[in-house]
Order: C-alpha cells, then structure tokens, then sequence
C-alpha cells in the first residue's frame, strides 16, 4: 500500500509540475503574441515611412532635374526627346488628316 502512495504523491507531483509549466507555456505564448503584434505594427509604419521617403526621393529627382543636376540631366534630356517625338508624330498625322 506504501509504494501505490508513493506512486499517487510522485503522480500528483508530476501532475502539478506539468500544470505549472502549461502556465508557463501560456504567458510565455502571450507574450510572444504581444512582441509579434508589436513586430507587425513596427514593419506597417516603417513599410509607409518606406514609401514616403520613396515619393520625396521622385520629387527631390525631378526638382534636381529642372534645376539641371548632372545626374538628372541625362534623363532629362531622354525625356524631352521622347516629348518632341511625340508632339512631331502628332503633327504628322494632322498634317496628313488634312
């Protein structure tokens, strides 16, 4: 009868073992859960900050270009052409409406 109570007490102990341990298990996973929402928050306003900065960086390109930056001016350039062979294309075809 001795050893089926010494069986039962080390069940029993193991039993709380497992129950303290499962509560472990659950505010480690809470708090792992908060650090994740916590980690998606950070990347959507970083991903927007991204953007932004993606939008001033067109806009300072372009200003540089108007102002006639070396960088730019190539793309400029490029870009102009392109412009004054589709104004020429255009005043082909009226020309041959006519």
């Amino acid at each position: 009868m001795s050893e089926k109570n010494q069986n039962v007490e080390l069940l029993e102990r193991n039993i709380v073992l497992l129950l303290n341990k499962l509560e472990e298990n659950h505010y480690a996973l809470q708090s792992l859960t908060e650090q994740l929402e916590a980690s998606k928050s950070l990347q959507n306003r970083v991903s927007e900050e991204n953007k932004t900065l993606k939008k001033a960086k067109a806009s300072l390109e372009m200003a540089n270009a108007l102002l006639g930056s070396n960088e730019s001016n190539t793309k400029t350039k490029n870009k102009i052409n392109t412009l004054i062979h589709q104004v020429e294309g255009c005043m082909i075809q009226l020309q041959n409406t006519e």
